[in-house]
């Protein structure tokens, strides 16, 4: 179950729009792969945002639930991978930011 928002800046946004969406559906398959999960269960989003000057252009913030296989180290690996694909489509700087939930307190409907 990843949760992926990617928020671009918006002054960039239209130069790098194509690119990222032909992007998006390798980083589906790359996070589906690598963390176990079919493509029914994640859901991805991509806003245009204003943002400060002093602030990475792109910041991608992806929640998962907990699994024994997800470590730390492995979501740092997983965090590498996602900003070098973001930023490849982005040609920006990237920050990344990786949460697990409580699955006691998370509640899905679709």
């Amino acid at each position: 179950m990843p949760n992926l928002k990617i928020f671009v800046d918006e002054t960039i946004f239209p130069d790098c729009r194509t690119a990222l969406d032909r992007e998006l559906e390798s980083i589906r398959s790359m996070l589906c792969r690598e963390l176990g999960v079919e493509v029914a269960a994640c859901q991805f989003a991509v806003l245009p945002v204003m943002a400060l000057p002093d602030q990475p252009s792109v910041n991608v913030e992806m929640q998962i639930m907990p699994k024994p296989d997800r470590t730390r180290e492995r979501l740092v690996g997983l965090a590498e991978t996602l900003r070098d694909a973001v930023g490849y489509a982005t040609h920006a700087p990237v920050a990344v930011r990786i949460s697990t939930l409580d699955p006691s307190g998370y509640v899905t409907l679709k």
